[in-house]
């Protein structure tokens, strides 16, 4: 697991900031290129590796252990520990004056999210970024920088939260600057689609104009009171699902995610058969196992049901969607903890920064197959039905 946000060995040439005042933050794009050319070197900073001398002209300079003998004093140097030994050319990250860093961007990664905003209007019992009640819309002006640092040729982004469309016209003013300066990067926003009810949010969502935006939205029961007792929200069902019809009356890609577990497995097929036939027309379907942290933690007894357990209902719930030829996949379990009629829509999806597998899994003929686990799983308990593939 990777070390996304942490605090530097020594933040030098700058002054800490007094008790009372919020940490300034700044935001880099980091280059290890000692040969970019000089007029681009002032909007990013070097990372260096080694105490060769660095180059000249960066904005800032970032090195492990010790402070590259050819800058002088007079030059920013943030010196990092080695668990962000990991960051290279094209990541962006922060860096606050109180001497914390964040990691916002990984070139190399598949799996880039944005965290938009911690507060939700839902209350879920597994939500894994639990919601607070406090005003960050730092993390949306955080959000409208780092897009016009990430590297043009970025294939895919992640809009997350809490509940990202809570920013209103902001999280709209957000999409458009994507839009502007990431063109050719697939987006894929995750929301539990109740402000979509509103029919004019909708139309403002749809006159972006994205070409490649898909929106994650979550539905836990064919059952209205089921879905709203797992969201913790009354009315959510209702709205959620207005919420869906109105994306796709604008011709909005959609998909419907379901978390499985213990509140949620049994109704499977029956929730299957309720998109099937009300919901034919969304564009994916993805059934996903339970991440073991934030509210999951605590409502364990809840939540937790060994996916060995419901084999059976999984195996049915994606046959009755395939067999109406919904694009449908299997997120988030471990391919031994499957049948077989499944493994057509399994996807490795875990993102690589907080994915693991268990020492059970060493041996496997499959690994290289196999999603494994969340990092957390492997802290927390995990299937005691792992087994490896000979």
């Amino acid at each position: 697991m990777l070390t996304l946000s942490g605090r530097v060995i020594r933040l030098a040439e700058e002054k800490a900031p007094q008790p009372q005042s919020p940490a300034p933050r700044r935001q880099f794009s980091l280059s290890t290129n000692p040969a970019l050319p000089l007029p681009l070197r002032g909007a990013r900073a070097y990372l260096s590796r080694s105490n060769v001398p660095a180059p000249t002209g960066f904005a800032h300079y970032f090195a492990f252990n010790e402070r590259p003998t050819s800058l002088t004093d007079d030059i920013p140097c943030t010196l990092l520990t080695d668990e962000f030994s990991y960051l290279a050319e094209g990541d962006v990250v922060s860096l606050t004056g109180d001497g914390r860093i964040r990691a916002l961007f990984r070139a190399e990664s598949n799996h880039n999210s944005i965290l938009l905003t911690e507060q939700c209007n839902n209350y879920c019992l597994m939500c894994s970024q639990p919601p607070k009640k406090v005003d960050d819309r730092w993390l949306l002006d955080e959000a409208m920088e780092t897009v016009r640092l990430i590297p043009r040729n970025t294939r895919s982004l992640g809009i997350t939260g809490g509940e990202p469309t809570l920013f209103g016209d902001g999280f709209i003013d957000l999409l458009h600057q994507i839009r502007n300066w990431l063109p050719r990067t697939s987006l894929h926003i995750l929301s539990n689609g109740r402000t979509f009810a509103a029919a004019a949010f909708a139309e403002q969502y749809a006159a972006v104009q994205h070409p490649d935006v898909m929106i994650g939205i979550p539905v836990y029961s064919a059952d209205p009171a089921r879905h709203d007792y797992v969201v913790q929200a009354e009315g959510a069902f209702d709205e959620t699902i207005r919420g869906i019809l109105n994306l796709k009356r604008l011709n909005q890609k959609v998909e419907i995610r379901v978390v499985v577990h213990k509140q949620t497995y049994k109704g499977l097929p029956a929730l299957s058969e309720f998109i099937a036939r009300n919901l034919l027309f969304v564009d994916h379907v993805a059934l996903m196992g339970l991440e073991m942290t934030g509210f999951t933690r605590a409502n364990l007894d809840a939540l937790w049901i060994d996916p060995a357990d419901y084999k059976t209902e999984l195996s049915t719930a994606v046959g009755i969607l395939r067999s109406y030829g919904l694009k449908t996949s299997v997120y988030n379990h471990q391919l031994c903890l499957v049948n077989a009629d499944v493994e057509p829509a399994y996807v490795k999806s875990i993102s690589d920064w907080k994915n693991e597998y268990a020492p059970e899994c060493e041996p496997c003929a499959r690994k290289a197959e196999c999603g494994g686990f969340f990092s957390s799983g492997i802290r927390n308990g995990y299937s005691k039905s792992i087994r490896p593939f000979a």
